[in-house]
């Protein structure tokens, strides 16, 4: 049914979307799909990488290390951007028509007082919105 499963992912986070990670892998394994990590970043130093060419390597290992640990394909991209609060969302809707991918899945964020006063607004619902493909939110 899937083939190609996008997870966007901040390798700073990691530990906070282990949830969605997990799932992913799942699906990924019951469908035999190549899970393709997909990170978004500006190219101001993080604390994760000092460029997005840093940041590209962090995530080709992450990703071949999961794919090794859980026996799945993955592939890894990162996208850079000049305004990622601005832009992530267009940047991951990009992503998924390149990459092919017929399914995303993505953790959300808790729920807090910035939703209850509509502050934030949610990367999820938007994508889900604004994508063809079936989007599998993860808290």
């Amino acid at each position: 049914m899937y083939r190609k499963i996008l997870v966007p992912i901040d390798l700073a986070h990691t530990d906070k979307i282990s949830k969605a990670l997990g799932t992913a892998i799942d699906i990924a394994k019951h469908y035999k799909a190549t899970l393709c990590y997909v990170s978004v970043t500006s190219s101001a130093p993080s604390s994760v990488a000092h460029n997005p060419e840093e940041l590209a390597d962090k995530l080709r290992t992450f990703a071949k290390e999961q794919g090794q640990a859980h026996s799945i394909d993955t592939d890894s991209t990162v996208i850079s951007t000049p305004d990622t609060a601005v832009e992530l969302d267009d940047r991951l809707l990009e992503a998924i028509k390149d990459t092919g991918a017929d399914l995303v899945v993505m953790a959300s964020h808790a729920p807090g007082i910035g939703d209850k006063l509509h502050m934030l607004h949610s990367n999820g619902a938007n994508i889900v919105k604004r994508s063809d493909v079936s989007v599998f939110i993860v808290r």
